[in-house]
């Protein structure tokens, strides 16, 4: 019963398997190889964009960070959620690597409206050379709190981005979530809905490490092969990024993988309900924020129950603490049955 985090399941064995095959001969080291040529054909063809500049990284934060620092000058603004990623759990990371751009959260939720957008630009751009000027737009699908934009909110924020001088950059830590999801190809999560540079996630959905940061215009990509290098992120045995991106994208196994953890929280998100369980989010993809009395999280948790919850230190037992329980793909019915046996138990 261990729904923490998708970052602790293990690696799908397709993966390893593609590992394992990387893992004989000698071949040239920093990328110079033939799997990481493969893995960036591969992606190329996903994402139907055959000039798009494809780097291999081994995290998200990195990922996000330089991809960031390339697209925006230091005396620049990325304009996110407040409870993006980038904002709230990546240590200063985009900031640092950018040399000093600003996050400005244009909203406490997760999901950015385009009149929260509006509202931010009026306030931080008013052409004085004394504010940040105008750098990035950052979206984060699926978000942190479990949601999904759809393609035509993803269309209406690039295109009010670009309007008023910003680069769209998304955060795919759970993309394939949200493709799932959607329905949609890469494609039209991305490009096709005017985003300039998109992180494909891999760690959170069967890989061991492996994210790639894709730039559909290449002129875009100029000096991240140098950030990526300076910054200690480029692998002298990339081979074996490649390779896990390459087992990740073998007949498809991608989506499938993220398909199994959707329905698994489908399945996990009916049971709650039935139990009169308050969900507080959308939960269309893989992440459920619900909540519940202190001494319903204390007893699920004393079975065994793995997952965070966000409860005051002074909370009572019957005082209601919110929770956050995540599916990831090698999660079973059995595995969701069980939980659900645990809390009506302890209801």
């Amino acid at each position: 019963m261990f729904f923490a985090s998708d970052n602790s399941g293990t690696v799908h064995p397709q993966v390893m398997q593609a590992m394992a095959e990387a893992n004989t001969g000698y071949h040239h080291g920093y990328g110079n190889d033939p799997h990481t040529t493969a893995a960036r054909a591969a992606l190329r063809d996903l994402f139907e964009a055959p000039e798009a500049e494809v780097f291999l990284m081994p995290g998200g934060t990195a990922s996000n960070a330089l991809a960031l620092a390339t697209i925006v000058q230091p005396y620049q603004a990325v304009y996110c959620s407040g409870l993006a990623h980038i904002h709230v759990d990546e240590c200063g990371a985009p900031e640092f690597y950018s040399g000093g751009a600003k996050l400005v959260p244009v909203c406490k939720d997760d999901k950015i409206t385009p009149a929260a957008l509006s509202d931010a630009l009026s306030f931080w751009n008013t052409g004085d050379v004394h504010q940040f000027d105008r750098g990035a737009l950052s979206l984060t699908n699926t978000t942190e709190r479990g949601n999904v934009y759809t393609l035509d909110e993803i269309r209406a924020l690039a295109k009010q981005a670009h309007d008023n001088g910003l680069l769209v950059h998304l955060d795919g830590a759970r993309f394939a979530n949200a493709c799932a999801h959607l329905g949609c190809t890469p494609a039209e999560m991305t490009w096709k809905a005017g985003v300039d540079v998109a992180v494909f996630g891999g760690t959170k959905n069967g890989c061991m490490a492996v994210e790639a940061v894709i730039f559909f215009d290449p002129a875009r990509a100029q000096g991240l092969p140098f950030r990526r290098m300076r910054s200690g992120h480029l692998l002298s045995k990339h081979r074996y990024l490649a390779a896990q991106m390459n087992g990740y994208l073998r007949d498809g196994l991608w989506l499938t993988l993220a398909q199994s953890a959707n329905d698994r929280c489908a399945r996990l998100v009916a049971g709650l309900r039935a139990e009169g369980i308050e969900i507080l989010t959308q939960t269309p993809a893989n992440l459920i924020y619900f909540q519940a009395p202190r001494r319903i999280h204390d007893a699920l948790q004393a079975e065994g129950a793995m997952y965070y919850d966000m409860r005051a230190a002074h909370a009572g037992p019957d005082d209601m603490v919110r929770g956050r329980l995540v599916c990831d793909w090698n999660l079973t019915d059995a595995d969701i049955d069980c939980f659900l046996q645990k809390l009506k138990a302890a209801l």
